[in-house]
């Protein structure tokens, strides 16, 4: 029988969902590191129990945390994360120049190849790599070295590397994401790096709207069977590429709104993907105060409500770039957990709606583990 472990990264503390492979009763535990924000919380692909957590608080600093038995028990692991050298300049809002300082960890990926090596997205945006399972953290130099840096800048919430992608059928093949600076690229395992952001227009955001860099890239999102396919939810427009970043055109169709942060496609459709519009930049909520999931069948342009066992009335809840994922069962199943504290799962690809628990902390992030027993 299968089972489906949610990990939960909240504001205040990290939780663990666990339920059987019908998806229909839940246990919760937690919370683990009660107090502290938990930006992600990942498992390795190679070994379900290897999970690991990036705790910080604006009092005590950045902490990371490893556990080999679930989730059970956690240990404090490496916490170094050093720019190699001259850690350079970035802009920032006021159009002045910062120099790149270490914030916290925003993202953690472990491999797809060996369970002791992980990667992590700080901010001020930056690859590490550690290699003895977080004990240990070195920059990936390659990343801020290739590109133009003294264009990035810090999105709204800060100038973060949020998104890790590993092509699962050509593992040398990565991608992040930085808001705000756009879409990399490296073919050589993150030694060298390329922009990837033709076709990427941004109005709203920069003097030059057809710039290289500087877009504020929300989320990517891929199928590992069809990878060189990407979603985009950036700052405004959903997005999709044919050709593995190389060229960008807008799907966002008839969505209520094209501003949002998160972007999930389901396990078995390579097409079918997921977004959560909210209403605007300034006003981070659901248009009309109704949360809807919505759901396109064709990889973009024409996109379904999904609201069945959603709230429709008063809902002004935000649903972040990290919290929205999806299990591998049949059918497939698909969470997401919101500003509110709610964690909303569907057992049946996202046609009704149900929560799982809905007085958590705001919800930062979402990763979801599906295991044979």
């Amino acid at each position: 029988m299968s089972r489906v472990r949610v990990l939960v990264g909240t504001k205040k503390g990290a939780f663990i969902l666990s339920a059987d492979g019908k998806r229909e009763s839940w246990t919760v535990e937690g919370p683990h590191f009660a107090g502290f924000e938990m930006y992600h919380v990942k498992g390795s692909p190679l070994n379900p129990d290897r999970l690991y957590a990036s705790q910080t608080s604006g009092w005590f600093g950045q902490l990371m945390q490893r556990s080999d038995d679930g989730g059970k028990n956690w240990e404090a692991v490496g916490n170094e994360f050093a720019y190699d050298g001259d850690p350079g300049m970035h802009l920032f809002y006021d159009g002045t120049m910062k120099p790149f300082e270490f914030k916290r960890v925003w993202h953690v990926e472990p491999s797809l190849d060996d369970v002791d090596t992980v990667y992590a997205g700080i901010e001020d945006s930056a690859l590490f790599i550690s290699k003895d399972a977080g004990k240990s953290w070195q920059e990936m130099t390659g990343l801020r070295k290739d590109t133009n840096t003294e264009k990035w800048q810090p999105g709204g919430g800060g100038m973060g590397l949020h998104t890790i992608l590993i092509d699962p059928t050509r593992h040398e093949r990565m991608y992040v994401a930085i808001s705000s600076a756009g879409v990399f690229r490296s073919d050589d395992a993150g030694k060298t790096w390329a922009v990837k952001t033709k076709g990427i227009k941004s109005a709203y955001e920069l003097p030059d709207p057809k710039s290289e860099v500087g877009h504020c890239v929300h989320r990517i999102a891929m199928h590992e069977k069809n990878p060189n396919v990407l979603y985009m939810q950036k700052h405004w427009d959903v997005l999709r590429s044919d050709d593995a970043g190389e060229n960008w055109h807008e799907v966002s169709g008839n969505l209520p709104s094209d501003f949002g942060f998160p972007i999930e496609v389901h396990a078995h459709e390579p097409k079918t993907v997921y977004v959560v519009p909210i209403k605007s930049d300034s006003e981070h909520f659901p248009p009309e105060g109704k949360l809807r999931v919505y759901r396109s069948r064709a990889g973009g342009d024409e996109w379904e409500a999904l609201t069945k066992g959603l709230p429709q009335s008063d809902c002004y809840v935000n649903v972040l770039r990290d919290a929205m994922a999806v299990d591998s069962l049949d059918r497939c199943g698909v969470y997401f957990g919101t500003t509110g504290g709610q964690v909303y799962a569907s057992a049946d690809a996202g046609d009704t709606w149900a929560p799982i628990v809905r007085d958590l902390p705001a919800v930062l992030s979402i990763e979801v583990q599906t295991l044979t027993s």
